[in-house]
């Protein structure tokens, strides 16, 4: 072995034994390693049908908890609904209160019937109180300058940075959130102390600046905040009860916001928008004749496009289907010229200046080219197609401005007689039905109604009681208002604007008021009895709702407090909407600037809004996201499902009933067009004839819940502020 040789390793055979394998070894080796196999094999059969189970499990526990989901939703929606009414019960304003007058009939020494909530009634949450002294004619006051509180530019990027990082504001302007910026102030916080207590009324919009803070439900930490985040945004949005508490760990700083500042600035620079676009198309003059309600659906068109410096806006020679204003920064206009191989300068465009208007009447071939003379140059835009949906074709506008010239001069409750629905054919009938009785409670003294009226019962807190005229086969209802409550929540203005309004109209789908009182309690309407009971359930009824608002679109009235207690059936079965404490006269084409409900919404809300969360929070995400992420439920069919997104377009110039045609495209879609015919006029026998009310007399009241009596009086108001009423 000392020659350097090697001696070979023992082989082995596959059970670590050494020696050669043999021929039945080997066999019994492989028929070893085949029933492993097998065994294997099974095993793995057994559990992929194990998985294949917990994967069906799994599908119907997604079923489930989407089932589970929307169930909770509807249990969140009735838990709402009770905690309002125990709210009202209590004798303090819902969780989030609202502008709403309660409308209370208390006992007085002559027995008028006592204060009571109606069941499952659910007070408005879209308005707040006024907070200015009652003066129709004074606008509010308020000055940005005197709000603008001192920072550096450092602290404005932060706050700045913050703001937009948040899913409710990063949509904002950058000019509105560069206004809050300017307008935040600085609110410091000791250790221990709470910015947020769950429970309580909110009213500011907080940004972290120093410090440390944690959020918690209850006793339960639920998070901490980080520095530069926003926080408490659910506040400024509307009077919302804070859903948790916010607590400073160590010494903190915020800059903070007010809820009537933000909204006075949404309202400022909305406002300040619209007055510079509407002068922008004043100065076109292919649109300076239009009439403001066109004016006002072309500028709700207008989308903001931006380019840098040498960017090209239009080509020379391209074919072209939009319009475009210059709304900031200066550009370029060049043109292909004989004798020359590159375009030549024809002139500059500043702001305010306009260029494709052509684009509008038919396709247009691009005669020049428009080019960014500078960076952030903005334009204003509309193509053809949206201005064709929207305002009509421009046929359709010149046949528009013939008919409204040819109406300028007459009368305009004329004017708006001729060209409403056919059930304004009864107009005289109810005229003359409303002149009878107006004449009938002439007679009633001013300050003491109830020495003519007996009462009979009491239909609701929030909606009406109900008095009989003595003597005579006549009911109506008295809709009877604490003067003081009016004035400790400063309704005056809604009061009277309610009263005005009701004066005015005369429709068959709307209640009639035919005369106001007042005393030194209350002030009172006298108006049409309704008792059919209220559309709580029966959502068949919704149809009848286009013809209302309609009807009041046509006299410029915004509604503003759809909710099925403020729908009311008559004896014949025939819808009424009731209760105008939220509407507002604006005129033909104007907006008004206040934080309320859609009125697009009014058209498809009959039931649990596709929206609602189990909390605010998720509610508001829900709702950015757009009604095109939502799953409908499976009860809902193709028909409504398809009215309702097209109502809930997150572009309102995209909406159906804010296009061309109007409220037209609602009553004809599929959904609606086939009860169209039935609702044109009550001269028709009832549509709802399966529902119609079963009552044995004039003052049956026997769909209204009854209430108890309270007891005690109310003080007397004599300040005054009721002495046109």
């Amino acid at each position: 072995m000392g020659n350097g040789s090697v001696k070979p390793k023992h082989s082995k055979n596959p059970d670590g034994h050494p020696g050669n394998l043999t021929a039945s070894t080997l066999r019994s080796r492989v028929t070893e390693l085949e029933r492993e196999l097998r065994r294997k094999d099974a095993e793995i059969q057994e559990r992929e049908y194990h998985l294949k189970e917990l994967r069906e499990q799994l599908s119907k526990q997604t079923v489930a908890i989407a089932e589970l989901t929307e169930e909770l939703q509807n249990k969140c929606i009735q838990l709402n609904k009770l905690q309002d009414v125990v709210h009202l019960q209590g004798g303090s304003l819902p969780r989030a209160s609202s502008d709403k007058v309660p409308l209370e009939v208390q006992r007085k020494t002559s027995g008028l019937v006592s204060l009571h909530s109606r069941r499952g009634a659910k007070a408005g949450v879209s308005a707040e109180p006024t907070t200015r002294t009652y003066d129709l004619n004074k606008p509010p006051e308020f000055s940005f300058e005197k709000a603008r509180v001192r920072k550096d530019s450092s602290e404005k990027k932060l706050i700045t940075d913050a703001l937009n990082k948040n899913q409710f504001l990063k949509r904002l302007d950058p000019q509105q959130i560069k206004d809050m910026v300017e307008c935040m102030y600085g609110r410091n916080y000791q250790q221990g102390s709470y910015i947020i207590k769950q429970g309580e009324p909110g009213n500011h919009i907080f940004v972290l600046a120093e410090g440390r803070l944690e959020v918690f439900q209850g006793e339960k930490l639920l998070s901490s905040i980080p520095m530069w985040t926003t926080f408490g945004e659910l506040a400024i949005l509307y009077n919302c009860t804070r859903t948790a508490s916010v607590k400073a760990i160590t010494n903190v700083k915020t800059w903070a916001l007010d809820r009537e500042v933000f909204q006075n600035i949404m309202r400022r620079t909305a406002q300040a928008r619209d007055e510079q676009y509407r002068n922008f198309l004043r100065s076109v003059s292919l649109l300076k004749n239009l009439p403001e309600d066109k004016l006002t659906k072309i500028i709700d068109c207008l989308e903001v496009e931006y380019y840098d410096k040498g960017d090209y806006i239009i080509r020379e020679g391209e074919e072209g289907s939009t319009f475009f204003i210059l709304a900031k920064g200066k550009v370029k206009v060049t043109q292909s010229t004989e004798g020359h191989d590159q375009p030549q300068l024809i002139k500059t465009l500043q702001k305010g200046e306009y260029f494709g208007e052509k684009a509008l009447i038919s396709e247009d071939v691009r005669s020049a080219n428009i080019i960014a003379e500078e960076n952030d140059v903005a334009c204003l835009v509309i193509d053809r197609e949206t201005f064709n949906q929207t305002v009509g074709t421009f046929e359709e506008l010149q046949k528009y401005l013939e008919g409204y010239v040819a109406n300028l001069n007459r009368d305009d409750e004329k004017r708006h007689a001729k060209r409403s629905m056919s059930s304004w054919k009864l107009s005289k009938a109810l005229s003359l039905e409303m002149i009878q009785l107006k004449e009938k409670v002439a007679r009633f003294s001013s300050s003491s109604p109830f020495q003519n009226l007996e009462i009979i019962a009491t239909l609701g807190v929030g909606g009406f009681g109900r008095v009989k005229v003595k003597n005579e086969n006549v009911a109506f209802a008295m809709k009877c208002i604490r003067k003081k409550h009016i004035v400790d929540t400063k309704q005056q203005e809604h009061v009277y604007s309610e009263k005005k309004i009701l004066e005015e109209l005369c429709s068959p789908f709307i209640v009639k008021l035919y005369r106001t009182f007042k005393d030194n309690k209350y002030v009172y309407m006298l108006l049409e009895a309704c008792l059919g009971g209220e559309l709580i359930i029966r959502t068949n009824f919704c149809l009848f709702l286009p013809e209302a608002f309609d009807y009041l679109h046509r006299l410029g009235i915004i509604y503003r407090d759809l909710k099925p207690e403020n729908l009311i059936l008559d004896a014949e079965g025939y819808l009424k909407l009731v209760d105008f404490g939220f509407a507002k006269k604006i005129g033909s084409g104007q907006k008004t600037w206040t934080f309320y409900v859609g009125p697009n919404v009014r058209f498809w809300l009959f039931s649990s809004p596709p929206f609602s969360g189990i909390d605010q929070m998720m509610t508001y995400n829900l709702i950015l996201k757009g009604i095109e992420k939502m799953d409908f439920p499976r009860k809902i069919t193709r028909r409504p499902e398809d009215l309702i997104r097209r109502l809930c377009r997150q572009n309102p110039t995209e909406r159906l009933g804010n296009l061309k045609n109007g409220i037209n495209d609602i009553k004809k879609h599929r959904q609606t067009e086939e009860c169209e015919g039935l609702i044109k006029s009550p001269s028709l026998p009832s549509p709802t004839s399966y529902h119609r009310p079963i009552l044995s007399g004039p003052t049956d009241h026997s769909y209204f819940d009854k209430y108890p009596p309270e007891r005690g009086v109310p003080p007397d108001e004599l300040s005054g502020w009721d002495k046109d009423f």
